[in-house]
């Protein structure tokens, strides 16, 4: 990712024109950065799994508890549908 936004206007633009349109460049930007929902998924996605990798490398024992646990919870509710399908 580059170290400048698009979403920001540079400075230093004296040209009123040439501001105008890295004004509506900027809010162009942001407005399809924020209707991009796929993308921004995807990057929290990304954020979250990186931040669960570093706590499994800080606390292994904590992580694989935390790791038994969503097991055992989604054997249980596959059990469960799997009961009530049965029915």
């Amino acid at each position: 990712m580059s170290s400048e936004s698009k979403t920001v206007v540079p400075g230093g633009i004296t040209d009123p024109v040439e501001r105008a349109r890295a004004e509506l460049k900027a809010a162009l930007a942001a407005i399809e950065h924020k209707a991009n929902a796929p993308a921004r998924v995807a990057e929290a996605t990304g954020r979250k799994a990186d931040e669960a990798r570093q706590f499994a490398r800080d606390e292994p024992v904590a992580a694989a508890v935390v790791a038994g646990a969503i097991a055992s919870a989604v054997g249980v509710a596959v059990w469960g549908i799997a009961r009530l399908l049965a029915k």
